[in-house]
């Protein structure tokens, strides 16, 4: 035991004080290259079903991802022009009460509304009879965004002066429920693209090694190194992954038009990093749980 251990630090002291030769190291690199092109070309059409697959999962969560990304921008500008009005007694200091409304967290802006300007608008309006003003000050408080609304309108209620308050609440509700099934839709649907894509992969790999496991025990015998028998089957993978990526954006840069045309009805402007943000994710989740799929069937089936 102690010979072999002395043995395996001898030979990794003269590997370490051999010199690199970079035209070999680029040569070894090339031939990883060749043995990835065996690997895809051995799957045969089964390459055409991978791609297509991998692009039918990545074009599914692409188009909800970016759907996500425009819903949350129009539900927190929509939450944005919501406002709750609070009522004040007639004995309250109304500049104490907007200096504390002012210092609540994720408050946007305070206006004060006087009851006469109130009585005068509701007069015109609508005929009331000729009877004392019985509406109160009021203050629009807007908040940063829907989410918000609830802890705000609660530390309202709370300060000195103030009488009553209220909200669109229904409206809210429904803003946040649509902004809540966007995001758990996208998220059931991240991972059961990964899981589907892993068992894809998974089957794809595992073919590649059957047809050539002559090949990789010969290769293993001439003590080829795990990671030369490992990394071209980890690149097809990827490969895989990133063609299938490739071809998912054109239908989510198409889903976008769309997205622009209700950002027009809502008349909110879209956000500029969204389609970036997302076409960077799809190309990530493509590439690497295709490759993390090489990766764990490698493992499984050759155990290098």
């Amino acid at each position: 035991m102690a010979k072999g251990k002395t043995r395996q630090k001898l030979k990794q002291t003269v590997k370490s004080h051999i010199p690199k030769d970079w035209l070999t190291e680029v040569r070894i690199f090339y031939r990883m290259l060749i043995e990835t092109g065996k690997g895809i070309s051995q799957a045969g059409l089964i390459n055409i079903a991978i791609v297509t697959t991998m692009a039918a999962i990545l074009t599914i969560f692409g188009c909800l991802f970016r759907s996500s990304l425009s819903f949350q921008t129009i539900v927190n500008d929509l939450g944005g022009t919501l406002q709750i009005s609070a009522y004040l007694d007639d004995s309250a200091d109304t500049k104490a009460v907007i200096s504390r409304v002012k210092d609540i967290p994720h408050v946007k802006s305070v206006k004060f509304i006087p009851k006469d300007r109130s009585w005068n608008n509701l007069k015109k309006d609508i005929d009331v009879p000729d009877v004392e003003n019985p509406l109160p000050d009021t203050l629009h408080v807007k908040v940063d965004v829907v989410n918000n609304l609830d802890d705000v309108l609660f530390k309202i209620k709370e300060i000195n002066g103030v009488n009553d308050t209220s909200y669109a609440k229904d409206w809210v509700k429904k803003l946040q429920t649509l902004n809540k099934v966007s995001h758990t839709v996208t998220f059931v649907v991240v991972i059961f693209a990964c899981l589907l894509t892993l068992i894809i992969i998974n089957n794809t790999i595992q073919l590649v090694i059957q047809c050539r496991k002559e090949e990789i025990e010969i290769m293993r015998l001439m003590g080829v190194s795990n990671w030369y028998i490992k990394f071209p089957l980890v690149l097809q993978g990827a490969i895989y992954g990133l063609l299938g990526a490739i071809i998912s954006i054109f239908p989510i840069n198409a889903i976008q038009v769309y997205l622009f045309k209700l950002h027009d009805f809502f008349m909110i402007p879209p956000f500029v990093l969204a389609q970036p943000i997302v076409i960077f994710s799809v190309l990530a989740v493509g590439v690497m749980f295709s490759a993390g799929g090489s990766l764990i069937c490698i493992k499984k089936h050759l155990r290098v």
